[in-house]
């Protein structure tokens, strides 16, 4: 595809449907004369979900190869079976669409593998600093980490740790002062090292900060205390090894699958990244589509003619990602008011602060709308939010851009209308509601902001696109809990934060699938089950529609198809 996209029509359902419907011939579910062929699989149930209103009744559904065939009444199910069809008697469980990533790291998922997971539950074992030093002092002994090389860990988190803090050198040194060790925050934008890796990067009472990041310091404001901030974390982060092995990421592409997921994004991809899944595909390595957006911060990085669109065939390149400010949970978040409890050793006024400053924000937005390249951009604060609009509203982009807002945390109902004026999509980050609900509302922003992180309840009276997502690895890529979390905002101590934004389980639905696929750009063939489009699949335990929003966690995923092969069954 040539750089430039060319703008596609508005998403309506019936109208994609009845257009894949008359492109196979076949009218409706009681035209099934163009069954000259079988299925290789149908479907049969009360339970079928398809998410388009020509069908909303569908008790059948036909596959064949990679592609939905047909969609209608069991009646009529005879006319595709064959002697070599499967038919699969659903019973109380539910078909739906597969689950569409709205964005997460798909590379950041492959390379946590062999990596210690210091989380807090549920994802892992750590409550508090003892804890930790115990999971890496295990983690050295069973890896038989040799001294001088690194030891990784991921998932720490300090709002959660038992002493509300980061851990600094000083305890990570009571583990090793041998090893270089590294661990990456939750949120994925701070780290915390030890002295010998703050020497192994070059950190000491001499290194300033660099432009839009933060090194902690001792009592003197001199010595690095390790614990490191947004682009100060980012030397780590170049020690922790190269690309992840084709294994790593088959492991990672399972993960995803056992969560109902067909379509996996990787936000803010290397070109290392983008050469080695293409290669992977071409190779038959890849069980599940893959939607790439790479690192265009530096547009130099990325040659002029590289050719955006679907690049292998499971392998998509929509447009680029830009990063303009840090995490609401680690405190990076760009906002125009202070935080509720600011940081330790930062003032009353403190707000955050923005990756690159204000101009540089408008000239790379303008860069990519002008050679007509989708943006997806990271901005949880809403004074990063002001960034993005107000230089997409400069740029003033005449073809259909789908700029989408990643994270929008904390998006203020006078920034959702204009960014409804200009068609950009926030992609919500619902599980914060669950994960860190109660982190926001006492710490990070009060009772009053917190309550409206994630405001898709305004956005849906707006009448917006919009997604939500898990920011994998930032969270496990659960869609389940993802569902649960939107539909009900309860926090980890059981409160109900925002009633008032909780949307209705077939609106969330809705944001997973379909609108996922209408963010990149592909509405014409996912999201839904209609005629003509890939056969992803994900068959669930009971119909999340007919289930209480208190009671969705309970659902599990069955079994998970792409392009009509199945690549996880429970």
């Amino acid at each position: 595809m040539h750089a430039r996209y060319r703008p596609t029509r508005p998403f309506f359902p019936s109208f994609v449907a009845t257009i894949g419907i008359a492109a196979l011939g076949c009218a409706g579910a009681s035209d099934v004369s163009t069954a000259t062929t079988p299925a290789d699989r149908v479907y049969v149930g009360d339970h079928i979900v398809t998410l388009e209103d020509a069908h909303a009744d569908a008790t059948a559904l036909a596959v064949r190869g990679e592609k939905i065939v047909w969609v209608g009444d069991r009646e009529d199910a005879a006319a595709w079976q064959g002697p070599g069809t499967e038919t699969v008697e659903l019973g109380d469980r539910a078909l739906l669409p597969g689950f569409i990533d709205a964005h997460g790291h798909l590379a950041g998922q492959a390379a946590l593998v062999g990596v210690a997971n210091v989380s807090s539950p549920p994802v892992g074992p750590v409550a508090n600093i003892e804890d930790l030093q115990h999971v890496l002092r295990e983690h050295i002994a069973k890896n038989d980490i040799a001294e001088g090389e690194w030891v990784l860990g991921y998932g720490y988190d300090d709002s959660l740790l038992a002493e509300g803090r980061h851990p600094t050198r000083h305890d990570l040194d009571a583990v090793s002062t041998d090893h270089p060790i590294a661990l990456n925050h939750v949120s994925g934008h701070l780290g915390a090292a030890n002295s010998r890796a703050l020497a192994d990067v070059g950190y000491t009472a001499e290194t300033p900060d660099p432009a839009g990041g933060t090194i902690r310091r001792e009592t003197d404001g001199r010595t690095p205390n390790g614990v490191l901030e947004e682009t100060a974390s980012f030397a780590l982060r170049q020690k922790l090894g190269g690309q992840p092995t084709p294994a790593a990421y088959a492991a990672a592409v399972a993960a995803f699958a056992a969560h109902g997921v067909t379509t996996i994004q990787d936000g803010a991809s290397s070109p290392a990244t983008v050469a080695q899944l293409e290669a992977l595909d071409q190779a038959g390595g890849l069980a599940a589509d893959v939607v790439l957006y790479p690192f265009g911060m530096d547009p130099k990085a990325i040659p002029a003619d590289f050719a955006f669109g679907d690049r292998t065939p499971r392998v998509k390149v929509p447009g680029v990602k830009l990063m303009l400010d840090g995490s609401p949970q680690g405190k990076t978040a760009y906002l125009t008011e202070p935080y509720h409890v600011p940081p330790h050793g930062k003032g009353a006024d403190y707000r955050g602060y923005p990756i690159v400053p204000k101009p540089a924000v408008e000239r790379l937005v303008a860069h990519w709308a002008g050679r007509g390249v989708p943006i997806i951009a990271h901005a949880n604060g809403d004074a990063a939010a002001d960034l993005l609009i107000g230089a997409l509203a400069a740029a003033a982009p005449t073809h259909d851009h789908r700029t989408v807002m990643i994270h929008s945390q904390v998006v203020r109902e006078d920034q959702l209308d204009r960014m409804r004026d200009l068609a950009i999509i926030p992609s919500y980050f619902s599980a914060h509601t669950f994960y860190w609900g109660d982190w926001h509302r006492d710490s990070v922003l009060g009772p009053e902001r917190g309550a409206r992180i994630s405001p898709t309840r305004s956005t849906v009276e707006r009448g917006m696109h919009f997604t939500v997502h898990n920011d994998t690895p930032i969270v496990p890529p659960d869609m389940i809990r993802l569902l649960w979390a939107t539909t009900n905002r309860i926090t980890r101590s059981g409160q109900v934060l925002g009633p008032e934004q909780r949307i209705s389980i077939e609106q969330a639905l809705r944001a997973m699938t379909i609108e996922g696929a209408y963010q990149s750009f592909d509405e014409g063939r996912k999201g839904s089950l209609a005629v003509g489009k890939q056969a992803d699949l994900v068959i669930l335990s009971a119909n999340p529609l007919e289930t209480a929003r208190e009671d969705l966690l309970g659902l599990r995923v069955e079994s998970t198809l792409s392009r009509g092969k199945v690549v996880y069954e429970r």
